[in-house]
Order: C-alpha cells, then structure tokens, then sequence
C-alpha cells in the first residue's frame, strides 16, 4: 500500500454484505485503470448484517481496502465524515454502497477534476429510483435550498470526488449535525458537474423511509440555517401587527357604531398580539437553545468500535 494513496474512495456501508465484493471487484477494476495507487475506505454502520466480516475479509486479501466500523449505528452522513477523516489521498471519492452510484464513472470524474476543479459533482441521468423517493428527494432539495439560501442541485446526491484541501477543510467542520452535501457548498471551492448514469439498487430497498427522510430534513434545515429562526420572528411580529391593526378597526368602530359586548374587543386584541410576540420570541429562543445545548456538549461525532489492520493512526480532530 503506497504511504500517501493518489485516490480514497470513501463509501459508508449499512446492510451492504451481498453487495461488497461485487463492490469491490468494480471499483478496483476502474481504479485500476487510473494508476494503482489508491485506497477504499469502508465505513461499516452497524446495519446488523454480516457486512464487518466481508469488509475484513477484502482487507485481508487487499491491503488498498481499509475497514472502519462503527461501535452503534451512527447514520450515513457520519460515516462520511469517519471515511473522510481516514483517507489519505490526494483526490477524495465520497459514493453510495449501493452501486446506483456507478465505480465504472470515477475515472471520468477524475479526468474532469484535472481541468482545474476542487469538486466535481455525479449528477444522476433518468434516476432509477422509485416515484416516491424521487419526488420526496426533491422536495427536500428545494426546502433546504429556500431555507437554507444554497442552491443544492437536486441531480446530484453524495457522489463526487474533492481535492485534498477540499477534505482537509471538510475535516475542520465539527459540527453535531451533518448534512455533507451542505457543507462541501458552504466551503465555496471551485465546482463543477458531470452527468453520470444512475443504475437501480443491485440488493434489497433504501433504507431511508419517508419518516426518516422528514426527520433528516428538519434536522438538517434547523442545524444549518437560521432562516426558520427569522420567518418565526417575522411571523410573531406579523400576528402582532395583524391583531394592531384589527385592534385599530374594533376601536374605530366602535366609536361610530358602538359595541355589541363591552371588554371583548381590548382582550381578543391583547391576546392576539402577546401570542405573535411570544410565538416568535420563543421561536428564537428555543431553536438557538437547543442547538446550543448539542454543540456545547463537546461529544464525538462517532465512535470506532473496529478498524482493520492497514487502516492509517486517527488524525487529531477538534472533536
């Protein structure tokens, strides 16, 4: 195994085990055929399954395959940032287990990094994935992207290929919730698109089920973006001028008219307009507090139960 590897490839594994070595034997295949140089780091989720015992077993017979897993399931984007941490080479792969990200396609993404870019993303052709997923997928996309004021293309997903200092600066990010496709935008470098073919799942279904995609969405929005934390001011305050103005209305109405039920008017008034500043001063409040309590607590973002052999000693990282 070379001492600094050309190219990682990074892939978090999670109830992947009848489809590692096909796996494998594709990505070696196309690496191959840009030098032999590289490395594939697998990041085992703790899916349950036998995938640990594969991962071990490709090392053993391949020292370029390097195996970490986790000690509890710890989520995709987490392994991400495990395999990120680990990898060594000078040009970084993040891809899915699945094989709907093609290996056959890196070799292309590489080519294409060399004209000068520091990110070049995998942007999926006719996706194969089910109608469902699809429209759920891009409504996320286009939530986060309101939210959060990033463009997040919806056509690409985890796989691209990054420089070192692209990871390098990607290592320096800690916070406790993750969203890798968000923050490699946030790091600005010089990026670009490549269309690619997207392939069905070659085993079993996704994993990420319409309650677990929501919970992600409103995790990711809340941790990333401030921009809930002003629409729920500018909501309080809209409530608040709002009842102001009915208020103003009932008065002059009042006086010209008269009112049928005396006291109603002043305490629906003052309700409305105590609730909208409260809602949005609680709004603020509660959302910063919360992310404040998570970030304070200083905890890893993941924990090692297992790495193989060759795997290269942890870096420091400001966890």
């Amino acid at each position: 195994m070379p001492a600094v590897p050309h190219i990682s490839v990074v892939i978090p594994v999670y109830k992947a085990e009848k489809m590692l070595d096909e796996l494998y034997r594709r990505l070696r295949d196309a690496l191959e055929t840009v030098g032999p140089d590289f490395e594939i780091v697998l990041v085992e989720d703790c899916g349950g399954d036998r995938s640990w015992d594969v991962i071990e077993r490709l090392a053993a017979a391949d020292p370029r395959v390097v195996g970490l897993q986790f000690s509890r399931n710890f989520g995709q984007h987490y392994g991400i940032t495990a395999g990120l941490d680990q990898c060594r080479g000078d040009w970084v792969v993040v891809m899915d287990c699945d094989l709907q990200d093609a290996p056959e396609e890196i070799p292309r993404l590489y080519a294409k990094a060399r004209e000068g870019y520091d990110v070049v993303l995998a942007l999926r052709g006719p996706r194969q994935d089910p109608l469902r997923k699809r429209v759920t997928s891009w409504l996320f996309y286009r939530l986060f992207s309101f939210l959060a004021d990033i463009d997040i293309d919806g056509d690409s997903g985890n796989f691209r290929i990054m420089s070192r200092q692209v990871v390098d600066n990607f290592g320096r990010m800690r916070e406790q919730l993750r969203f890798f496709g968000g923050h490699v935008q946030w790091l600005g470098f010089t990026t670009t698109g490549l269309q690619v073919r997207h392939a069905e799942r070659l085993e079993g279904a996704s994993t990420y089920t319409f309650a677990k995609l929501c919970k992600l969405a409103a995790d990711t929005i809340l941790a990333y973006s401030d921009k809930p934390l002003r629409l729920a001011a500018t909501l309080g305050l809209t409530m608040a001028g709002v009842s102001f103005a009915f208020g103003g209305w009932l008065l002059a109405r009042a006086l010209l008219q008269g009112t049928a039920i005396p006291g109603w008017s002043s305490l629906i008034v003052s309700l409305y307009f105590i609730g909208g500043l409260i809602i949005g001063i609680l709004g603020i409040l509660g959302i910063y507090l919360g992310k404040t309590f998570d970030e304070v607590k200083r905890r890893p973002l993941y924990v090692l139960r297992r790495l193989t052999p060759n795997a290269a000693p942890a870096r420091a990282r400001p966890d």
